[in-house]
């Protein structure tokens, strides 16, 4: 098992979460949909070549954003990543996974 963290502005939080436990995050047990967020503040800098959804150009940007925590089956880490990508509106999304040991 595996867990996803990511980060996301407001304005796309529902839909990533949505596209992701499509895609077969968020289970646990008899249950689904399964996610803990926050509201932080990211920052950037977009340098040559980007195209940012937000911000400038060489200028520092910071935002208010959620970070998304859910879990994810191994075998459903591609599948789930390549949702998020395709939902998220950055164009290098924020996101990693991070092994869970099942200790019984």
């Amino acid at each position: 098992m595996l867990k996803l963290i990511y980060y996301v502005p407001e304005s796309h939080l529902e839909s990533t979460k949505l596209t992701i436990f499509e895609a077969g995050a968020g289970g646990i047990g008899n249950y689904e949909h399964c996610a803990w967020q926050v509201k932080g503040i990211g920052q950037f800098k977009p340098i040559k070549g980007a195209k940012p959804f937000l911000g400038q150009l060489d200028e520092l940007e910071q935002l208010e954003e959620w970070r998304v925590e859910t879990i994810v089956p191994k075998d459903k880490a591609s599948t789930v990543a390549k949702a998020l990508k395709a939902s998220h509106p950055y164009e290098e999304p924020a996101f990693e996974f991070i092994q869970i040991l099942d200790i019984e």
